[in-house]
């Protein structure tokens, strides 16, 4: 029986978040610098051969049993796994496929590290192994964001399928509705590490509904309105500023560079932040964070924290009394990787 397997990296935003959200990366270009970490989602498809499809997320305890169809109901329940199965038969094999799909992630969906979008990344790496599909990395990054915003109508930006799928630490930028250019930053090993050592990674223990902040900021943009802009624009800057930190060896100045990111997202939109996340972040400064950001859109999910100077003990310390969790991780090199058993 032969089965084909798929992981797909998650990823940490360091700068320049919410800048490839439509309309403001259309309208003034977007920038971002970001990088996956160890942590994953998988896919595994095991071809079947009487008329069923079984689709079972383990990490949910969610499982759907359908007669194969050439298009699954988009309903609310499991819309990203259906969502991949019926553009594949749409744009690729032209015939009903039977099967069983098992996905899982090393983390909950809404935390604020791309969850949704290097789920979809992972679907379709399985079925491209399956199919031997002719597709590159810009290909697979660029399918799996039409089927999130267009095909399910789910709101967001760009970054995350690119991270996804190219892995490691990039510079990217984005360019009108599908201009995408990502750059990969040969980042010392070194400071790669330090950069490792110094950042924690805390879960808030919350994971929240990133699209209703994203519509937000979306209108924002649309409309014109200047504050927001004006945020955004300075945002995009610190993806620059980020990007020559990290090449220059000037690691004195990431926390700071964190610390101003956070405080003009928070222009953004509103609902990027709450009283919780406002008290956390607080109390990680005093405690000897230079800076930090939430992860994603915001409202919750992962916060990350620049503490040097062995500052990062007293720091996760701190923040015990929120009952969150400091996650241990890895910058990861590689992203998208399929396989056959």
């Amino acid at each position: 029986m032969m089965k084909y397997r798929s992981k797909a990296p998650f990823r940490i935003g360091l700068a320049g978040g919410g800048t490839d959200v439509s309309p403001y990366s259309d309208l003034y270009g977007g920038a971002i610098l970001n990088a996956t970490v160890s942590l994953y989602a998988y896919t595994t498809i095991i071809p079947r051969n009487d008329g069923k499809i079984i689709i079972r997320a383990i990490d949910r305890k969610e499982e759907l049993v359908f007669d194969t169809i050439e298009e699954l109901p988009i309903d609310g329940v499991l819309d990203l796994q259906k969502g991949v199965y019926n553009r594949i038969v749409k744009q690729f094999t032209n015939e009903k496929l039977s099967f069983e799909m098992i996905t899982s992630m090393d983390v909950n969906s809404g935390s604020g590290l791309g969850t949704s979008s290097t789920l979809v990344v992972s679907i379709l790496g399985a079925f491209v192994e399956w199919f031997k599909l002719p597709l590159g990395e810009y290909d697979i990054a660029q399918l799996a964001y039409d089927i999130e915003r267009e095909d399910l109508k789910m709101a967001g930006g760009k970054q995350d399928q690119y991270a996804a799928t190219f892995g490691g630490v990039n510079f990217m930028e984005f360019y009108g509705k599908k201009n995408v250019i990502v750059n990969p930053l040969r980042v010392r090993p070194e400071l790669l590490n330090e950069l490792q050592f110094n950042l924690i990674l805390y879960y808030t223990q919350t994971s929240r509904k990133s699209a209703k902040i994203i519509e937000i900021q979306a209108d924002n943009a649309k409309d014109k309105k200047e504050k927001p802009i004006k945020a955004m624009h300075l945002v995009k800057q610190l993806a620059y500023d980020m990007k020559k930190a990290l090449l220059k060896d000037e690691m004195h100045l990431i926390g700071k560079i964190l610390f101003d990111s956070w405080v003009n997202k928070k222009e953004m939109a509103n609902g990027i932040t709450t009283p919780l996340i406002d008290e956390i972040y607080e109390t990680a400064i005093k405690a000897g964070a230079t800076g930090g950001k939430i992860s994603g859109a915001g409202g919750g999910g992962f916060m990350i924290f620049y503490c040097d100077n062995n500052k990062r003990y007293e720091v996760i310390e701190a923040l015990k009394q929120y009952g969150g969790e400091s996650k241990r991780f890895e910058f990861n090199k590689t992203g998208l990787t399929t396989w056959t058993v």
